[in-house]
């Protein structure tokens, strides 16, 4: 399993697609660990890029503080599931909240 989580000023992004790298963090499911963490700089954002080049990367689940209707749709259209109203600095801290079902989750904060 593949996460991915929108990052800058080395923190996670509230808003998915203003983010300045992801980090991929890929788990073992049934020992519920992480297994690899990498930090990937993503290409330049326009409507419709990062929903691909991340399905291309193999990513199953995005996790974000905030995130468009438009972007969720497209993620959707990948077979990315997407988790919106995290917050947190720590990305495998919430990868790992996710889980073990404690992932605390609030409003998407994306305002469009």
């Amino acid at each position: 399993m593949r996460y991915a989580l929108p990052m800058s000023n080395g923190k996670v992004s509230s808003h998915f697609g203003h983010c300045e790298q992801f980090a991929l963090i890929d788990v073992d499911e049934a020992a519920r660990k992480i297994v690899n963490k990498e930090l990937v700089i993503p290409p330049e954002h326009q409507p419709g890029v990062f929903p691909s080049w991340l399905a291309e990367e193999g990513v199953n689940i995005v996790i974000a503080g905030g995130m468009g209707p438009r972007a969720q749709n497209l993620f959707s259209e990948n077979r990315i599931e997407v988790v919106v109203g995290a917050v947190g600095d720590d990305p495998e801290e919430i990868v790992l909240a996710h889980l073990y079902g404690t992932l605390a989750t609030g409003d998407n904060v994306c305002d469009h």
